[in-house]
């Protein structure tokens, strides 16, 4: 019986000041906020970050995924620059949802055919639909030839078919394409479940972030004036209140390096450079929203890391009180004692048996003591724990 390995997971937390700022709002057009601890904090949604993360990472790889509903419409659109008739090309694009599987993906016939749910998966698999179009396209005008020939029948003399007609691409070549996976999809899950094995659980899990202080949302009256105002009026074009927030953020997410080997089929080293490739990204990367308004392109304050075994460890709740600003201003130098108390305080509770490493790295000079190892630089830091995650699990008897 082989041995019990508990999974791997590499925590991230960060302190972040963002000064004002929108980088994530509601259906208001209003900063996202949450309310913790009796108190208005600002919020950004794990999405917001998520996707600038996922996009950094597939630029590094240059490997892309993309979401879309628009599938058919697209494999349509590359026929029609390859020289196809337009109504060849559609009925094709739609053989691609109607072959993905026996029933075929579900799509919106009013809305031109986009399929019902949305489909990640690696950007380049609509061109390798195309050329499976034009691998069968004698026997895709076949079909369209004897669909249009049925449909012009007395309906008491057509056989009885499914609406769609049957499928005429092969299945199983249609399925694999939609099923293949790049970096990102293995990191961060794809759910598919009109189609069979395509579904798959992500490794990465993020929080929402969130200020550690009270933050409201702030009003800004701007207006755009008239270069080129009629004779006699004088004033704006356009007058409008917007809302920013600032603060410093509170923000976390955890890899789970078990999973991700299991989404890569093992390849153990590729799971330790998306890792580090995650890392940085988290480390580095900004929401877009409103950033050419706003250029709120900071850097986390601080950057703190734990790789545990079994369960990871949020220190969110080391917020939960709103920090106070300190004497003479600013909520940075409480927000970084604050953490690094309650991270004491966990390591009092939970041990340090299922912890492999620890450590942070901040633009603070004085040392802190409960955070593990400093480290001079977030490169130095990323080092370190894609470094530490590779360690094997240690025996009950050694820890």
């Amino acid at each position: 019986m082989a041995a019990y390995a508990p999974a791997r997971y590499i925590d991230l937390h960060a302190l972040h000041p963002v000064p004002a700022s929108l980088l994530n709002r509601g259906e208001d057009d209003e900063p996202k906020t949450m309310l913790l601890g009796g108190a208005v904090r600002a919020m950004v949604s794990s999405q917001a970050w998520k996707r600038p993360i996922r996009l950094e990472v597939e630029e590094q790889l240059d490997e892309h995924a993309v979401r879309t509903r628009r599938l058919p419409l697209l494999v349509a659109e590359a026929l029609c620059e390859a020289g196809w008739p337009q109504d060849l090309a559609a009925y094709a694009g739609a053989q691609v949802a109607r072959s993905a599987n026996r029933e075929g993906l579900k799509t919106e016939t009013d809305q031109g055919g986009i399929t019902s749910a949305l489909l990640y998966m690696p950007r380049d698999v609509v061109a390798e639909m195309a050329d499976l179009c034009q691998e069968h396209r004698t026997a895709l005008e076949e079909a369209r030839i004897q669909e249009a020939a049925a449909a012009d029948k007395p309906k008491n003399s057509r056989k009885k078919k499914e609406e769609s007609g049957p499928a005429v691409l092969p299945t199983r070549t249609v399925a694999t394409l939609i099923r293949r996976r790049t970096a990102t999809i293995n990191m961060f899950g794809r759910m598919l479940a009109e189609l069979a094995d395509a579904q798959v659980d992500g490794a990465v899990q993020m929080a929402h972030a969130f200020s550690v202080h009270q933050s409201d949302p702030q009003p800004d009256y701007f207006t755009a004036v008239e270069d080129w105002p009629a004779a006699g009026v004088a004033g704006s074009a356009h007058l409008q209140t917007s809302f920013f927030t600032s603060g410093i953020l509170y923000r976390y997410a955890t890899v789970n390096l078990t999973e991700l080997v299991r989404n890569l089929g093992g390849d153990e080293k590729q799971a330790l450079n998306l890792l580090a490739l995650f890392t940085e990204a988290f480390i580095e990367t900004m929401p877009r929203a409103k950033k050419t308004s706003t250029a709120p392109h900071t850097l986390p304050h601080l950057i703190a890391y734990a790789v545990r075994d079994r369960r990871p460890v949020s220190y969110a709740a080391a917020f939960e009180k709103p920090v106070k600003h300190a004497h003479g201003g600013g909520h940075t130098l409480p927000a970084v004692n604050a953490l690094s108390q309650h991270a004491g305080a966990l390591n009092r509770l939970i041990g340090h048996r299922r912890r492999i490493a620890h450590g942070y790295a901040t633009f603070q000079e004085t040392p802190l003591d409960h955070l593990g190892t400093t480290h001079a630089s977030f490169e130095e830091l990323t080092d370190a724990l894609t470094k530490a995650a590779a360690q094997p699990t240690p025996s009950r008897a050694a820890a």
